[in-house]
């Protein structure tokens, strides 16, 4: 069984970056970004969390 929005899921683990941070990223609480991950994003919204999840890992030092 998949997921809903497994794809930012796996980009987030990859690069190390948890979802407490893309939370407070978006300013709004993580139970809150993880209870809309359970329902499929558009991609508009999957973008932004995509450029989200790219900008911590640049302030954390990665490549």
């Amino acid at each position: 069984m998949e997921t809903n929005n497994t794809d930012i899921r796996i980009w987030a683990f990859q690069n190390n970056v948890r979802m407490y941070e893309i939370a407070e990223k978006l300013g709004i609480h993580y139970v809150t970004l993880s209870t809309k991950l359970r329902k499929e994003l558009n991609t508009e919204e999957k973008q932004k969390i995509f450029k989200i999840i790219d900008q911590i890992k640049q302030e954390k030092g990665g490549k």
